[in-house]
């Protein structure tokens, strides 16, 4: 499963209005900063914006999103890593909106405290959306079958209090908060072009061509359905994300 950048990004100032709060509340200053799951690059240009002298490195498991972020910002380094098994050091790691897909999180974030530098900071952001009516839309229409393929490349969240615990007890501080982020998106056609670009995914690539058309198809509908156009046509989509910042 392969993702596309230019899908990505058809929402950005959308998308990275939440890694700018998560890095508005990063209280040190590091010298090395590693943006884990970097995307095309927009995390990592508001992470160089705020901590300009660190020594940036961004990682991602996807070429097509290295390739993107390298040219929007030739003068970082960008590497192809893997996010589940990356053991380099910092004293800062920023993952904006890509541990969701990764498993055992009470496992993988004290992990990844390890890999901070003394003093350093983990600073993570999450969707926490899955009974949001868009992806009960996508369960809905894709069915047992396809939902079991589709499912199984997600990991699961956890509870606040769980992260809490997984983080407190190698953390010197743990801040979590939960917004939730109206964007105002054109069209009900709008949505799922938001969603291609993510929690889709998994759903389209399991199927060929006439089945992602019938399938886009009957979501659409179940869209339409669920958000109610506002009389301008706009559609109100709330999108709750999660947030988890623990310095040591």
């Amino acid at each position: 499963m392969t993702w596309s950048p230019a899908q990505y990004t058809k929402f950005e100032s959308d998308r990275t209005r939440p890694v700018r709060d998560l890095v508005a509340a990063i209280t040190t200053t590091p010298t090395t900063a590693i943006d884990l799951g970097c995307g095309p690059g927009n995390s990592t240009e508001i992470l160089r914006a705020r901590f300009p002298d660190a020594a940036l490195t961004g990682l991602d498991s996807d070429p097509a999103m290295i390739a993107a972020a390298r040219q929007r910002l030739p003068d970082i380094s960008f590497e192809i890593a893997d996010l589940a098994t990356w053991q380099g050091t910092a004293d800062l790691i920023l993952s904006n909106a890509v541990l969701q897909w990764l498993p055992d999180h009470t496992t993988l974030l004290p992990s990844l405290l390890r890999r901070l530098a003394p003093g350093g900071t983990l600073a993570v952001q999450m969707p926490d959306n899955l009974d949001e009516p868009a992806y009960r839309a996508m369960r809905d229409v894709a069915g047992p079958d396809l939902m079991r393929r589709a499912e199984g490349q997600r990991g699961t969240m956890e509870t606040p209090n769980a992260y809490y615990a997984a983080l407190k007890s190698h953390a010197a501080a743990v801040d979590i908060w939960r917004t939730t982020y109206f964007h105002v998106l054109e069209s009900h056609d709008a949505i799922v072009e938001w969603f291609r670009g993510s929690g889709l995914r998994p759903y389209l690539a399991a199927l060929d061509e006439p089945g992602k058309a019938d399938f886009l198809t009957r979501y659409r509908a179940a869209v339409a359905e669920a958000y109610p156009a506002n009389p301008d046509g706009t559609v109100l989509l709330p999108f709750p994300r999660l947030f988890l910042v623990a310095t040591l």
